[in-house]
């Protein structure tokens, strides 16, 4: 009979949490249940918004504020509005501000109590490009720059976009920095663009030993709509106590914060949010657009 690893006494246990938009809110669930059980990754990577949830988990922050602090959030977290020509609507300049006004400064990923990588991808070689040193913020903003949305991140000389384009779930990242096990959270499939068909390569890890895979109930929500997060950070744990349901509580739960009425009366609403950053008359895209000149330059 196979022998189940106990994750909670394994020494490198790898985390590694998928992009999709505000779907990203499950992953603060998982990281609740995660903390709860003991079981404590020593690596995380993340892509796009993984890498929001990943960045603020190994900085150290407590996965249960985490969630007070995402029921606030919106698009105006982590993007500014420019009028200049460019490929984007939005500049990542209020989630640089956003990452120092948490921590004091422009934090270095290598100064981080846990190993942490952002997966971003490479303009020109379209390769995925793993971010595990240099500034937090810059790392974080490569990774969830989506084409046509944000504009790119230069960091070392590279122009990067969001690492949804080659590795929307960051499973080979994580273990090319060392995880022996893989926790791996898809809370949205491949994009698989022209040119970025990555479904098969990507699947090929998610059914290795070493990897568990968990895979919130989000369907039919949309990753642009920056509403009822509580209820996705909920299936987020739902999904994580079903499958470490063998694993002790061992550091309880505290009461999950209540949502304001306003928080309620938009998470009725089915249109999407549109923040005060933006000027009348500019809407967020319902589906992904912008790939066009970015494909057609390669």
């Amino acid at each position: 009979m196979e022998t189940v690893e106990d994750l909670r006494y394994s020494p490198r246990v790898g985390l590694a949490l998928g992009g999709g938009g505000a779907l990203g809110a499950a992953h603060v669930g998982v990281l609740q249940v995660l903390h709860e059980r003991a079981i404590v990754p020593s690596i995380i990577v993340g892509t796009s918004a993984g890498s929001i949830a990943g960045g603020a988990t190994a900085l150290g922050i407590d996965p249960h504020d985490l969630e007070r602090r995402i029921l606030r959030w919106g698009w105006s977290t982590f993007g500014t509005w420019t009028p200049k020509p460019g490929l984007g609507l939005l500049t990542a300049d209020a989630l640089h501000q956003r990452i120092r006004n948490v921590t004091g400064g422009d934090v270095q990923i290598e100064d981080l109590p846990i190993r942490f990588a952002a997966v971003a991808t490479d303009t020109d070689s379209r390769e995925a490009v793993v971010v595990d040193h240099g500034s937090l913020s810059a790392a974080v903003a490569a990774s969830i720059a989506v084409p046509g949305v944000f504009r790119p991140v230069e960091i070392e000389g590279r122009q990067l976009l969001d690492g949804g384009l080659v590795q929307n779930l960051p499973i080979e990242a994580a273990l090319g920095l060392g995880a022996e096990h893989v926790i791996a959270v898809r809370v949205a499939p491949e994009w698989d663009l022209p040119g970025f068909e990555t479904s098969f390569d990507v699947h090929e890890y998610e059914i290795r030993s070493d990897v568990t895979v968990l895979s919130p109930k989000l369907a039919n929500r949309s990753q642009w709509q920056v509403r009822d997060l509580q209820t996705m950070v909920r299936l987020g744990r739902e999904a994580a106590e079903w499958e470490f349901s063998d694993y002790p509580v061992v550091n309880e739960r505290p009461e999950p914060p209540q949502p304001t009425p306003e928080e309620l009366e938009s998470s009725e609403a089915p249109t999407l949010d549109i923040t005060p950053d933006q000027p009348e008359g500019v809407e967020m895209p319902h589906e992904r657009h912008g790939f066009g000149s970015f494909l057609h330059r390669h």
